[in-house]
């Protein structure tokens, strides 16, 4: 069983053997299991940890959130390294079980990235892997059958396919890797006497995004449209061909790296609200971090479900993105 999340033991009803959190079949007996509500995730693997709550209004949780702490070694006679992997999925809401899609995605997403980082495959590289496995493995749900998450048979012939957004993060000893797809987002929070500033990294695939950046209506007519939230690219069997974003930079400092859905940033839209919410003590104890800004937007009506991803970045180095543009530079420049 995975250590990744703190989520309590199950039993097989038919034999009472124990199983493992994600397990759909018993290993000793074969019968079915219940699948356990995820109102309320936490996870720490030390290098990262993260919460994911329903929230105040949904009845379900339809984000994930999957953590990793892949050993690499450092090199001859060197002791291993922790690399932190972090992903953050929001299962698209208007479509067929989004839960399921976003839980695929980041499961899939999370095992593929740790893969590649053993097989010593370069973070850019392992990141636009693992984006295009979660996406395949979330287009074969719309032909694995009519069955919600909770086992029951469902008819979503009208739906749209299941679908969910993505962003992950990998943070080695030297650098953060961002990859990302739909509007989920990566923000860097430097640590206190660096000469770097708080930085999103990520740039929304909505139609307001589109629609300010070609300049045809001001931020304020923007907001307001109804088609505001609306995403431009997801992930799964109904999306375009998927063209993951994937960013790197070497920050020149200790801090934290912050990855988290809509639930988040609908209330702490801007990065100095973000970095002026996140606890100081965020880079020794990012698990309470992740806490307390779902804590946050839980305050603020916590009207959507909310995940958080925490992960330190330990090792300063001097600022240099390694693509030679900026975060949010001409996103032609930060495709796969």
């Amino acid at each position: 069983m995975s250590g990744a999340e703190v989520l309590a033991g199950r039993l097989c009803a038919q034999c009472a053997e124990p199983a493992g959190p994600r397990d759909r079949y018993c290993e000793h007996c074969g019968a079915r299991m219940a699948q356990p509500r995820r109102d309320r995730v936490e996870a720490d693997v030390g290098v990262a940890a993260g919460v994911s709550d329903r929230g105040r209004r949904r009845h379900r949780n339809e984000d994930a959130l999957a953590l990793r702490n892949v050993g690499l070694r450092a090199g001859p006679g060197s002791a291993r390294r922790g690399v932190a992997v972090a992903i953050v999925c929001d299962g698209v809401s208007s479509s067929a079980r989004p839960d399921t899609a976003s839980e695929t995605a980041a499961e899939v997403a999370a095992e593929t990235l740790a893969a590649a980082l053993r097989a010593e495959t370069g973070p850019v590289a392992a990141t636009r892997q693992a984006i295009h496995a979660a996406d395949r493995a979330v287009a074969r749900l719309a032909d694995s059958g009519g069955v919600d998450s909770a086992g029951a048979d469902s008819e979503w012939a009208d739906e749209l396919a299941p679908a969910c957004t993505f962003v992950s993060a990998i943070v080695t000893g030297d650098a953060v890797t961002i990859g990302w797809v739909g509007d989920s987002r990566a923000y860097w929070i430097p640590g206190e006497h660096t000469d770097s500033t708080p930085t999103r990294l990520t740039e929304d695939d909505s139609w307001l995004a589109q629609e300010l950046a070609a300049g045809v209506l001001s931020p304020a007519q923007a907001a307001t449209d109804r088609r505001a939230h609306a995403i431009t690219a997801w992930l799964g069997e109904d999306a375009d061909q998927v063209d993951p974003h994937v960013v790197t930079f070497e920050p020149e400092g200790p801090g934290v790296v912050v990855i988290c859905t809509d639930g988040l940033w609908n209330y702490l839209d801007t990065v100095e609200e973000l970095s002026a919410a996140l606890p100081a003590d965020a880079f020794e104890a990012p698990l309470d971090a992740a806490r307390r800004l779902v804590e946050i937007a839980l305050h603020c009506g916590g009207r959507d479900n909310v995940t958080v991803a925490v992960l330190p970045f330990v090792s300063p180095q001097r600022a240099r993105h390694l693509s030679g543009t900026s975060p949010q530079s001409d996103r032609r420049d930060q495709h796969a």
